[in-house]
């Protein structure tokens, strides 16, 4: 795949952007996860495994679409789900604690 001009200025921006949400949502999640080890609080266990799926499908799925020569609909549907399914078990750990 061939990129000219503006086109290559959304990619690096979209590469740029995808790397400040996978470091501030690992941070997230690290934070998160501290938080369950020192308390042990089951909820706080939830909330680092959602954002830490929130944060993988973000990620991934660009990732996915790059290396394995998806579909850009069928990444977009693999991040939508990862993404959903981590936003289902942060409202579990909130619904929960």
């Amino acid at each position: 795949m061939s990129l000219h001009g503006s086109e290559l200025t959304m990619a690096v921006a979209l590469a740029v952007v995808k790397t400040l949400v996978l470091l501030v949502g690992g941070a997230i999640t690290f934070f998160a996860y501290k938080a369950y080890r020192r308390t042990g609080q089951q909820a706080l266990g939830f909330l680092a495994a959602g954002f830490g799926l929130v944060t993988l499908g973000f990620v991934l799925a660009g990732v996915v679409y790059e290396l394995l020569n998806i579909s850009l609909y069928l990444g977009i549907l693999f991040e939508s789900l990862l993404m959903l399914a981590g936003f289902l078990v942060i409202a579990y750990s909130l619904y929960v604690s």
